[in-house]
């Protein structure tokens, strides 16, 4: 048994969080986490109205 997939998924969530630190809204901020964990959901993205 191996803590090594949730090692992965705590390592994206903080590569994530480093990213959108200079991101002035929460819209921005999703589409931004989104394309950088990849294979994002694009009618998701598509359906994002950005201010």
């Amino acid at each position: 048994m191996s803590n090594g997939p949730t090692e992965a998924v705590n390592n994206l969530i903080k590569r994530i969080k480093r990213v959108g630190f200079d991101v002035r809204n929460f819209q921005n901020y999703l589409i931004r986490a989104l394309l950088y964990a990849g294979k994002p959901n694009w009618r998701v993205l598509g359906s994002i109205v950005v201010q």
